[in-house]
């Protein structure tokens, strides 16, 4: 009895220290996720306080509903183009940088930089030097060189483009960090042997090194992919999802009709949704990549 009660109490001393996270855990995230789950069945909305269940009304009316469609289908392209251009850049980055270069610590530093800036600061920063009046700098250096102005983020054409190169800038540099963490890991033992066989440098590449990546590329691809699909705060600096809807993202689309239009009920639809969607593209994504580091391991 006694060894229970001592057993009993360990337990409760444990157990009190994860009750404050536990609390905070359950009140800001597992309650609002309940909460959105259950509005997504109702016509909640500021001008209907009361609500009704109203079934599967919303996620009808959901795909329905063509600046949805648009919304996804503009996330799904900025996801894409942002997971192969930061790591199809950062990998090549990182191989480079990892040699023994008089300036590499400078050179690391000067890429990695813009990471540690608020999305925001970027998206405002870089609507200034694309900007089409006399004040934008990349039309000023085409001016100069004798060609005309480009409407970057004012043609819907260009727009989501311009906006995915300044995040490209942006993150490039936190992946290759991430890159490089896992090639200082990787013994010299495997690139002594190569060069002994004879091997030059770009079969080493394909053969030891981008094989040897494979954590670290599963991490960053898997992080682009659900960053690219959750992007809101640099499209909402640069553009606010305009012009027309040319660059409106899945999660300014949920801003708009679950917050600016006052729709809950029908917000929570779209944010149920969502997560669906999110959850599926990384689980897929984490399956393929893990059977791809299987099969080069």
């Amino acid at each position: 009895m006694r060894v229970f009660r001592l057993h009993w109490k360990k337990e409760f001393i444990f157990i009190s220290f994860l009750l404050p996270a536990l609390i905070g855990y359950s009140i800001f995230y597992m309650y609002p996720i309940i909460n959105t789950f259950i509005y997504s069945f109702t016509d909640l909305s500021l001008y209907k306080p009361s609500m009704h269940f109203i079934g599967l009304q919303n996620y009808i009316r959901l795909f329905q509903d063509e600046t949805v469609s648009t919304g996804i289908k503009n996330s799904i392209i900025y996801a894409l183009a942002m997971t192969v251009l930061q790591n199809g850049l950062a990998i090549p980055l990182a191989v480079v940088l990892n040699r023994h270069l008089k300036t590499k610590n400078l050179l690391r530093l000067v890429f990695f930089a813009p990471a540690v800036l608020s999305p925001l600061v970027v998206g405002f920063l870089w609507s200034y030097i694309m900007s089409t009046t006399d004040y934008g700098l990349l039309n000023q250096l085409l001016q100069g060189v004798g060609l005309s102005k480009i409407n970057w983020l004012g043609n819907p054409k260009l727009a989501l483009y311009s906006v995915i190169i300044t995040q490209v800038w942006q993150w490039t540099g936190y992946a290759m960090v991430i890159y490089l963490a896992n090639l200082q890991g990787i013994s010299k033992d495997y690139y002594e042997a190569a060069e002994l066989d004879g091997a030059g440098g770009w079969v080493t590449f394909w053969k030891i090194t981008l094989p040897l990546l494979a954590p670290s590329i599963t991490f960053n691809t898997v992080m682009s992919m659900i960053g690219g699909l959750k992007v809101f705060d640099v499209v909402f600096a640069m553009t606010g999802g305009g012009p027309g809807h040319s660059t409106e993202t899945i999660v300014i689309t949920l801003m708009n009709k679950g917050i600016s239009e006052s729709q809950f009920g029908y917000g929570s639809a779209f944010a149920v949704v969502f997560s669906i969607i999110v959850i599926i593209v990384a689980a897929l994504q984490i399956k393929v990549l893990k059977r791809w580091e299987d099969g080069v391991s």
